[in-house]
């Protein structure tokens, strides 16, 4: 049996700024593009999350939400040396280590730990690591195969600690509200509840054959999650084929200028991540979901390899206007990606571009 932990770094933007500003600490923190700017959310202390903000929202929104509010531009150099710290002790317990993006990784401990509850005992120990050596608190689950890691390390936060055992995982996806579960995303959870599956015993119910008639290959995908079955494994830095982040919108956008600013933060994503795996990208790609579920793909070639978040952005700005995407066509899904990948360490710095600002 495999012994997965994920962590997850607590409102890691946030936090940092108020570890660096000790006069945020205990106040709503919203890290993102300034509203005047129509900016976007990044993401938020949790202070500002109980008055309803959450990463993605526009800046504007936020405002109206948390008029009281402190907005900070990021500042990404800051969170990668932070994240470097972190990442370093990863490694320090496995070599088995898939970061997600610069917050937040599986470790694969099984070689390590001969049971759950010695994962869970070195997930606890990692935790005060990450908390002595940075100031910052993380959240983890622990449990027997990536999915339920993930779902246990988002149970309790902040600072949460959550372990699944294979006798456990029955119930505790049984009783988990659709929306908790990773993977399926706003729309998925919309669809699923116009046919009245509200938690993970009612999404049992429904056979491989319906799933897949409503979601394609990943209905089949939740149809073994909801068992407690995943068999992904914790993959290492090597070779992906590509480097992407995607947001499901809350609601439908036929605004070009919001679409900009959209793709604008997720190249910025895409270059964090890309440089949290070690990978620099020669070709931009974008993909769009329309209201009515059409989904289009558009990329182009950089004329140099580049991890550089602008103008990973521009580029997909550029591509958007390859669309029919705009009042007639609204979205209900952006993406950007880099593909065509090659490891920063072989491309020579007078061709690489690589910087978060």
């Amino acid at each position: 049996m495999r012994k997965i932990i994920h962590v997850d770094m607590d409102a890691f933007f946030a936090s940092v700024e108020q570890l660096d500003r000790p006069e945020l600490r205990g106040k709503p923190v919203i890290v993102g593009g300034a509203p005047q700017r129509r900016g976007v959310v990044s993401t938020c202390s949790y202070e500002a999350r109980k008055y309803g903000v959450h990463s993605a929202m526009p800046s504007s929104t936020a405002l109206r939400l948390c008029p009281h509010a402190v907005f900070i531009e990021p500042d990404h150099r800051r969170y990668q040396r932070v994240s470097a710290v972190i990442r370093q002790e990863f490694f320090r317990l496995t070599p088995l280590v898939e970061p997600m993006s610069i917050d937040e990784a599986y470790l694969d401990v099984s070689a390590l730990c001969p049971t759950l509850e010695d994962a869970l005992s070195t997930a606890e120990k990692l935790q005060q690591t990450i908390l002595d050596k940075t100031g910052l608190t993380a959240s983890a689950g622990v449990s027997f195969n990536k999915f339920l890691a993930k779902t246990a390390s988002d149970h309790r936060k902040p600072h949460g600690l959550t372990l699944i055992t294979p006798e456990e995982a029955p119930a505790f996806l049984d009783a988990l509200p659709i929306e908790k579960f990773y993977g399926i995303g706003k729309v998925g959870v919309k669809k699923l509840h116009t046919i009245n599956v509200r938690c993970g015993r009612d999404l049992k119910e429904l056979s491989p054959a319906v799933l897949k008639a409503l979601f394609g290959k990943a209905g089949l995908f939740y149809y073994g999650i909801v068992r407690g079955v995943d068999e992904r494994q914790v993959e290492l830095e090597g070779d992906p084929k590509s480097i992407s982040r995607e947001l499901t919108l809350p609601r439908d956008c036929g605004n070009l200028r919001e679409m900009r600013i959209l793709l604008r933060m997720l190249g910025r994503k895409v270059a964090r991540r890309a440089a949290a795996k070690g990978f620099v990208g020669n070709s931009v790609f974008i993909k769009l979901k329309y209201t009515d579920f059409q989904t289009v793909t558009r990329s182009m070639m950089l004329s140099k390899p580049s991890c550089d978040g602008p103008e990973i952005g521009n580029a997909a700005v550029t591509l958007l206007s390859r669309t029919e995407a705009g009042n007639n066509h609204p979205v209900r899904l952006v993406g950007v990606g880099i593909s065509q990948l090659i490891p920063a360490g072989e491309v020579s710095m007078e061709q690489l571009q690589f910087s978060f600002s």
